[in-house]
């Protein structure tokens, strides 16, 4: 090792080597790209590397478009991996650069093939024929591009680890491994899932003999053709906002279930805190005669007072009596579903005999409430962006411009405490200011009718009011104190029993503000409370935080996931007869198990030693004093929380730790010349 080039740690060439190796079997074993896919069957036309078609779908096309320059690129990125091999077993310093190359040329070789198929669908389209019988519009690149892509990113950043202000960026994402760690097994599951029940999709009416290796490659290909369709709806603008709508009652919940878990809390009580939200939205926008922006804003207030007032109930109990908020929770969304059925399910009532008039049923046969006055209503995203305001095939740029002056605000004012307000405020004033202008986009009908509504600008409101009360404020510090330790907050002075109520209170207005989207918003197809609310989204929630690790933007991230994952379930639902969209429940489940799990991760990955006490036992120090080093050390420098652990605890925990990056030559000093116990 060099002073000018540190070289990459065991640990690191391990991965590298593993990543690369990986990336070139699956170049040579899977489809590089597809050139066509029939609409009915999924049946595909495939492109391999180096060289070769294989047809699926019985009529393939009689002329295909000239890929050598992606194949090229393929080959460049492959060589790129095998120089990654040789660095990585010789932990070369420039291991990184091979990475990097190899990504490149992954990423040239997924542009040239989509140039080429764009190009042959702009020709036939000048020729006069639609779209929808240009076989060419539906290929793509496929699963040994996205392995490539895997490699060089894998071989890049593990290579980058070996200096130390790569090291410490990539530390900082540690939490991010189990989640990664969780998604990934579930995929490789799902996939064997798949490949276990789905046969290779062929036409009906077509006989194609296969062998055995064209057998696999059909079968990797239905296995990308179901993730690819999976998260298809990231790409189009229509599909994605069906698939925010989706997300926006998992961000509710998923809030509701983290907020409870980050002061030691389980809030199983979402679906009820759901149901009650959105009676008590319903009751204030049906009833409350109020001018309309008075009354919108008493609807959603009263939605998050609906919820939690059902979350203070099990907070109440679990700090006077220490009854199980578990318990509570389950049972309180018995209770909720019973008031909901009770008030939509009959017109009147018999009370001792006598018949009571509800009115709160619409006249008719359909269990559901009058319609809300139209000052309650929340508005569409599609109207609030502009599509319908400015012109039909026009977007608006305010909303850009405003994250944007938000960023600018947040990350350029550190050092003020106001940062928040401030990048709020210039947030509004940039949004207002530049609302009116616009750029042209395509719309399509399924975006002008998108159910997506307001209520998912309230959810991203609800993830910034979460992170600045639980990390900005005394509150949230002592709601944090109590869900990691109570004895010892109970101790400094925090109220365990006030500080419980307070957070079932507030997880429980999280999940109340859910209700908003279906009542409010019209999520399903009318502003009105109706018997069919799906309350099991409550449920989900729970995996959302998991997944999001109980952060706000982790529970955004997985929600949007998830409700991706479910709109791209109903594509597969219409293209394959053995799978789906049953496989998204699949998924959740395995990513929910594989998160329990810890991602079958070693502790000295996902929770290691601090860096002082290792470089301290590394060098011979007493571990008493090591440890004593470590709590006196300032966590900012250390880059890491402060320490609760004790002496014999950290010292145990540095006995298996293996030399990070930074010091991977360094000699080890002999047990038997240590100091300490």
């Amino acid at each position: 090792m060099t002073a000018t080039h540190p070289r990459p740690s065991p640990i690191a060439a391990r991965l590298s080597l593993a990543f690369a190796v990986v990336a070139v079997i699956g170049l040579f074993v899977f489809p590089y790209g597809t050139f066509t896919r029939d609409s009915f069957s999924a049946a595909a036309t495939i492109q391999r590397f180096p060289a070769g078609v294989l047809d699926y779908t019985g009529f393939a096309p009689r002329t295909l478009p000239a890929m050598t320059p992606a194949l090229v690129a393929g080959w460049v990125a492959l060589v790129a991996l095998l120089l990654s091999i040789y660095a990585a077993a010789r932990r070369q310093w420039w291991l990184w650069t091979a990475g990097l190359v190899a990504l490149v040329a992954t990423v040239a070789a997924m542009l040239l093939f989509e140039g080429a198929l764009g190009r042959e669908v702009q020709a036939q389209l000048a020729q006069g024929l639609r779209l929808r019988r240009i076989p060419f519009a539906t290929g793509g690149p496929s699963m040994a591009m996205f392995f490539l892509l895997l490699g060089g990113l894998g071989v890049t950043l593990a290579g980058l680890s070996q200096y130390t202000s790569w090291w410490n960026r990539l530390n900082r994402l540690r939490g991010l491994l189990v989640p990664l760690v969780a998604i990934g097994l579930a995929i490789v599951v799902g996939a064997l899932v798949v490949l276990i029940v789905q046969p290779i999709p062929i036409p009906q009416g077509t006989t194609i003999a296969l062998t055995a290796l064209s057998g696999f490659i059909g079968k990797a290909d239905v296995v990308w053709f179901v993730y690819s369709t999976l998260f298809a709806p990231l790409t189009n603008l229509g599909d994605f906002f069906d698939s925010l709508k989706l997300a926006t009652p998992l961000i509710f919940t998923g809030l509701a279930v983290a907020f409870a878990f980050r002061s030691g809390l389980f809030n199983i009580g979402a679906p009820g805190q759901l149901t009650a939200g959105a009676v008590a939205a319903m009751f204030a926008g049906v009833y409350l005669p109020l001018p309309g922006p008075l009354l919108l804003v008493a609807s959603v207030v009263a939605a998050a007072l609906g919820g939690a007032l059902w979350g203070a109930i099990p907070g109440l109990l679990k700090a006077r009596f220490g009854s199980s908020e578990v318990i509570n929770t389950i049972m309180l969304n018995y209770i909720a579903s019973a008031i909901f059925i009770f008030l939509l399910g009959n017109n009147t009532y018999q009370f001792f005999g006598h018949t009571v008039n509800l009115p709160f049923k619409a006249p008719g046969s359909n269990p559901s409430s009058l319609e809300l006055q139209p000052g309650a209503r929340l508005s569409p995203i599609s109207q609030v962006l502009g599509l319908t305001d400015i012109g039909a095939d026009t977007l608006t740029l305010g909303p850009i411009f405003a994250v944007a002056g938000f960023l600018a605000a947040f990350y350029g004012l550190r050092r003020n405490r106001w940062r928040v307000p401030i990048a709020v405020a210039a947030a509004v004033v940039l949004g207002a200011l530049t609302w009116r202008l616009g750029i042209p986009v395509q719309v399509n009908g399924n975006l002008a009718a998108s159910k997506l509504n307001t209520s998912f600008l309230l959810a991203l409101l609800a993830l910034i009011g979460f992170s600045v009360l639980m990390w900005r404020t005394a509150t949230g510090f002592a709601l944090r104190a109590v869900g990691l330790a109570p004895k010892a907050a109970e101790y400094g002075g925090i109220s365990v029993a006030r500080n419980t109520i307070l957070a079932m209170t507030l997880a429980g207005a999280f999940a109340g503000l859910a209700g908003t989207h279906y009542v409010m918003g019209g999520a399903l197809d009318e502003y009105r409370l109706k018997q069919n609310i799906p309350v099991n989204v409550g449920f989900d929630g729970i995996t959302v935080a998991l997944m999001g690790q109980s952060t706000p933007v982790g529970v955004l991230v997985s929600s949007v996931l998830f409700g991706t994952l479910d709109t791209g379930g109903l594509y597969v639902d219409q293209k394959l007869d053995g799978v789906n969209k049953d496989i998204v429940n699949v998924l959740k489940a395995l990513i929910v198990l594989f998160i329990a799990a810890g991602g079958f991760l070693s502790r000295r990955v996902t929770d290691p030693p601090p860096p002082a006490l290792v470089q301290a036992v590394d060098a011979g120090l007493n571990i008493d004093k090591a440890a004593v080093a470590v709590e006196t050390t300032t966590p900012a420098k250390a880059g890491l929380p402060s320490l609760g652990q004790s002496s014999v605890d950290l010292g145990r925990a540095a006995t298996d730790h293996t030399p990070g990056p930074e010091d991977p030559d360094e000699p080890r000093v002999d047990a038997s010349k240590r100091g300490g116990r």
